[in-house]
């Protein structure tokens, strides 16, 4: 019996095995698949899958970090009116790559009184948004002190 490529190329994906060890489990069973895997296992020659980086725990982890945070949105808003809204993944990635730019934006946020909020998926807000709520305060008490000063002058 002619044993093909094909064949030996599946018993090598499920039996994690070399050609040459598949093409002699196939020969050995009459090009049956199944008994060619039931011969090599008789044999203890399966060899369990290496762990791929896709499958490390490290690489689920940080999968399940991202899943999470882009179900929380990062909003600038004023007035009622949403004037930027990302996923905190996104907002994450432009404050490491446009660090600059991250931080011009969200100065002029807190200067001209925009709220800055992070929002679940849920609609609920986030704990973070107490602590931002100070440093609003205290930004905006010390651009009422400045344009106090500047009137006064």
């Amino acid at each position: 019996m002619t044993i093909s490529i094909e064949q030996i190329d599946s018993l090598r994906k499920r039996a994690n095995v070399s050609y040459k060890e598949a093409k002699e489990a196939l020969e050995k069973c009459n090009g049956d698949l199944v008994e060619a895997l039931l011969y090599l296992e008789e044999q203890n020659k399966i060899k369990p899958e290496h762990e791929s980086i896709k499958g490390s725990p490290f690489i689920k982890k940080i999968k399940n970090i991202i899943l999470k945070a882009n179900k929380i949105k990062f909003v600038i808003s004023k007035d009622d009116k949403t004037i930027l809204n990302l996923p905190s993944t996104l907002a994450v990635l432009l404050c490491i790559f446009a660090f600059p730019v991250a931080i011009a934006v969200v100065v002029i946020a807190l200067i001209t009184s925009c709220k800055i909020r992070f929002h679940k998926e849920s609609g609920e807000e986030c704990s973070i948004n107490s602590k931002i709520d100070k440093v609003t305060e205290a930004m905006n008490n010390a651009k009422d002190k400045i344009t106090e000063e500047i009137k006064n002058a």
